[in-house]
């Protein structure tokens, strides 16, 4: 969001405003102390680097809390533009930048605007949606390949189910209108169509590659001069950096797995394909094909049709909602091809008794694809249709969940652990901000999911008006914890980018947050002046927590090419 000029010349006076009225220098405060005890001899307060008292005013390198608050202020730091920009443009901007290239495509810009708060409120929600979606791909491709369905436009199917997962996919039987879909040979165009329409990429461009080869060499070039030049990490952004890291893999991750996701685009292959759509009548067999009157797979749905009003917005971080209908879809796609296939393979055609021509699938006689809508959808109609709960789908919901939780607090952790080896050590201002950023992505996640699966749970009931009690609760339910998670991502959202922006500017440079009174209680003080072993082990924290947060990383996106290999 751009602020007008004027807005921005307000805020930065704000700040600066603020920084003077009420900083303090602790340096300056801990000599004066000291200068003040060597004339009146008493050391109360005055500690070492390790919070031990003191017998004497060169070991004086800490401070008690309530010494420092007392004589020191409350207030933070004097704020310094230049450390602010620089450490603002070298740790955060490249990733905020970077947030542009994640898929959106929705119909309206709100919702596209929303996409990219949920993906910064709670990062485990973008990498579950990015998973799961990456699962459900490789789940239909393995039933698809593993019963060999072959009967023609299969691969067409499959291309398009796995290709429609940012829409809310619905099947109709309504006068046999999928199973003529399937079988009748005049619909063999309208899967070659809408497989070549929806076969757009939203991929790798030169604008998209050079954004993330910015981050990654900015990240790489400023965690060397940081290493190289380490001195007093409190105002330096290398916990910040570590933080945000997540980014880079998601954004790669949708980039590679290329979502159909342009709601205008989807729209008009879908339009343009179903002018060749056919349907069933009692006399295809004589040749006689009308053209279809009720879709018999939509890709568009009002909002009253759908559980859940995410289900219509495009953009993939939105996939969580989808995924349970989807694969329950799929699965019905799937089972109505096989039984096709296996009746084909058996020599049984729709309409009549004797088979015409070939055995081959490939090479089906078109008199053998022709029949009546009852012929038309007892041949591919499965006994027994697919279940409201697609096999596996918890499963695969289980291993998303596990890969985005890897991510988001192997990336949070890392920052923890700067945090927490920073002398002062343990719990202060700046790692309880991480705490509570990783805590409130993970609790708006599981607000999604649970949303998602009441959602589906209700959805066994077409007709509102005749749902049970429990479906009626449960949708309730479901509509609530989407509020609910909505709230949390769009305050995470701003809590993970005002932490960013209070560890540059010297807000938590004050001796309440110095002293990491969190952890320590009664026993809180400030390090003011660090040890060299203090030095030494914060540097050694910082580089595993940098190696955690890059394994992190780069296991996700491994992982996820592992994956994708299977689908490509």
């Amino acid at each position: 969001m751009r602020l007008h000029r004027g807005s921005q010349t307000c805020f930065l006076l704000l700040v600066y405003a603020t920084g003077q009225v009420a900083a303090v220098n602790l340096t300056q405060c801990l000599d004066t102390i000291v200068q003040n005890a060597n004339v009146t001899q008493d050391w109360t307060g005055l500690l070492n680097s390790d919070g031990q008292p003191i017998s004497s005013a060169s070991d004086a390198t800490a401070m008690s809390y309530s010494l420092c608050a007392s004589a020191c202020g409350t207030g933070p730091e004097t704020f310094q533009w230049s450390i602010f920009s620089q450490e603002f443009s070298a740790w955060l901007l490249p990733f905020l930048a970077l947030i542009s290239q994640l898929p959106f495509g929705a119909q309206y810009r709100l919702d596209n605007l929303m996409s990219a708060v949920l993906t910064v409120g709670s990062p485990v929600l973008a990498g579950y949606s990015l998973f799961i979606t990456l699962l459900n791909s490789c789940w239909i491709y393995g039933r698809f390949e593993q019963s060999q369905v072959d009967y023609p436009n299969a691969s067409f199917a499959l291309s398009i189910m796995s290709s429609l997962q940012q829409v809310p996919l619905r099947l109709h039987f309504g006068l046999a209108d999928f199973p003529s879909f399937i079988i009748l040979p005049e619909n063999d165009a309208w899967w070659k169509c809408f497989a070549e329409f929806v076969d757009f990429t939203h991929t790798w461009s030169i604008a998209s590659a050079t954004s993330i080869a910015w981050v990654v060499v900015a990240y790489f070039l400023t965690v060397t001069n940081s290493l190289s030049e380490y001195s007093n990490i409190q105002s330096n952004g290398e916990s910040t950096g570590s933080m945000w890291l997540w980014l880079i893999p998601i954004v790669v991750g949708w980039l590679q797995l290329s979502p159909k996701c342009d709601f205008d685009r989807l729209q008009a292959a879908y339009e343009r394909a179903e002018r060749h759509g056919r349907a069933a009548s009692a006399a295809a067999h004589l040749g006689h094909i009308p053209a279809i009157k009720q879709r018999a797979l939509t890709i568009i749905a009002a909002e009253e049709d759908v559980m859940s009003p995410d289900e219509l917005l495009t953009p993939p971080v939105f996939n969580y909602s989808r995924s349970l209908r989807w694969a329950s879809t799929a699965y019905t796609t799937f089972l109505m091809f096989n039984r096709a296939t296996e009746k084909a393979r058996s020599g049984i055609p729709v309409h009549g008794v004797g088979w015409v021509g070939s055995r081959d699938l490939g090479d089906i006689d078109f008199r053998n694809r022709l029949g009546s809508p009852e012929e038309t959808a007892a041949y591919c109609t499965p006994p027994e249709m697919g279940s409201h709960w697609a096999p596996g789908v918890f499963t695969r919901m289980t291993i998303a969940s596990c890969a985005a939780l890897a991510l988001q607090w192997g990336t949070v952790g890392a920052a923890l652990i700067v945090a927490w080896f920073t002398p002062t050590t343990r719990i202060g201002c700046r790692s309880m901000s991480y705490l509570i950023y990783g805590a409130l992505s993970t609790l708006a996640w599981m607000m999604f999911i649970t949303s998602s699966i009441l959602a589906h749970y209700s959805a066994a009931y077409p007709r509102r008006m005749s749902q049970s009690l429990s479906a009626r609760m449960a949708l309730a339910l479901s509509h609530g914890l989407r509020r609910i998670g909505y709230a949390i991502a769009i305050v995470n959202s701003n809590v993970v980018i005002l932490a960013s922006v209070f560890q540059y500017s010297s807000f938590y440079d004050r001796c309440y947050c110095n002293s990491s009174v969190f952890s320590r209680e009664g026993g809180a003080y400030a390090v003011i002046i660090q040890s060299a072993a203090q030095a030494a082990q914060a540097k050694s924290a910082w580089i595993g927590a940098l190696a955690l947060a890059c394994g992190s990383a780069a296991g996700f996106l491994i992982l996820l090419n592992l994956l994708m290999d299977r689908i490509l």
